[in-house]
């Protein structure tokens, strides 16, 4: 039978892509593995180009594994505030942008750009549609932890060559994502960036054109 869902359902959805917010305040209370794979389970369903499925999740566990990535971060960040000036250095120095050191999970996301599944179908126009298709497992992956009361936080402020290194990973798999997860200290509706005065949010009409 198809599922119906009423404007109820659909209200509470749209409230949990609101409430979903890039988490940089953990928790450190463990979070059991069987838990984190019940919400890869659900990611994995996610749209995937030509039925490729070329998501890869990697569970770093391995505390010298973290502290290197937590390097490359903070290398990354130093390079990075170097290159802003005046206001827009002073509050990115107070942006906390990371939750590596707190966040009882890290998981990094691969596309296995050499996968075989999905025979290459829709891919020779627009092969970027492989990381597309993981961007798309992060995003539900992302949406089921909030409904589980788990925070996500993405971290992109890093090396993505020396985060393949560490982890030691095919070389044909390539780095979408390192991400971490756990229960989170605050809660917000929203954004970091907004909330401290770096961007703010377009409105639709801005992004929306007709032709």
């Amino acid at each position: 039978m198809t599922p119906t869902f009423d404007a109820d359902f659909r209200a509470r959805f749209r409230d949990l892509v609101l409430w979903r917010r890039d988490v940089r305040r953990f928790r450190r209370d463990p979070i059991s593995r069987p838990r984190i794979d019940a919400l890869l389970e659900v990611a994995s369903h996610a749209p995937s180009v030509g039925l490729s499925q070329p998501w890869r999740f990697v569970h770093v566990e391995s505390p010298e594994r973290r502290l290197a990535v937590v390097k490359s971060f903070t290398d990354a960040n130093e390079k990075a505030l170097a290159g802003y000036a005046g206001e827009k250095h002073a509050i990115y120095a107070g942006l906390k942008l990371e939750g590596l050191r707190e966040a009882p999970v890290h998981l990094a996301v691969f596309s296995d750009d050499a996968t075989h599944s999905g025979s290459g179908l829709g891919q020779q126009t627009m092969p970027e549609t492989l990381h597309y298709s993981v961007v798309a497992a992060i995003q539900t992956l992302w949406l089921a932890a909030r409904a589980d009361g788990i925070g996500m936080g993405w971290v992109s402020i890093l090396d993505p060559k020396a985060v393949k290194r560490v982890l030691d990973v095919p070389a044909g798999w390539n780095l979408v994502a390192y991400l971490c997860l756990g229960f989170p200290a605050e809660e917000h509706l929203d954004p970091e960036l907004e909330r401290h005065h770096w961007e703010v949010r377009s409105n639709l009409d801005e992004v929306t054109f007709v032709r």
